[in-house]
């Protein structure tokens, strides 16, 4: 299985952003025990600050033949109807996911604009949310 993680702005400071919210591990070396974990699926990454980047990304994954993308949008997701529409436009199923419990913290991260377009959402977990979006692609 062939999985793309696509994460938004601010989301490559994992480790030392907010460490309270977001933990001490960055993602790289999270990112490479995820790999670990999962030998049979082909997971790759991609980060952005740049909405245009993260739509441009999404649209070039339906040629690159990837099963599933897992998208941490950050705050983009509750105010990017521009991420919303390309995973409404595409044919890969989209798992959004969150590392923090988004529905605790400020009350305008509680609306979410491309949740509805989503295979499902998963928040909470801390990085793990990661792990429990791509066991949900394998079955």
């Amino acid at each position: 299985m062939k999985l793309l993680i696509i994460n938004g702005p601010n989301l490559g400071n994992i480790g030392r952003r907010e460490p309270e919210i977001y933990g001490h591990e960055d993602f790289e070396s999270y990112l490479e025990s995820l790999k670990k974990e999962f030998p049979k699926h082909e997971i790759h990454y991609f980060q952005s600050h740049h909405e245009g980047e993260i739509v441009e990304k999404m649209h070039s994954a339906d040629a690159e033949n990837y099963n599933g993308i897992i998208l941490n949008a950050g705050a983009y997701s509750h105010s990017s109807y521009a991420i919303r529409d390309a995973v409404a436009a595409i044919e890969i199923p989209v798992v959004m996911v969150h590392v923090s419990n988004v529905y605790a913290r400020e009350n305008f991260r509680h609306e979410n604009v491309i949740a509805a377009k989503c295979k499902g959402v998963i928040t909470g977990f801390g990085l793990k949310s990661y792990e429990l979006a791509v066991r949900s692609f394998a079955g």
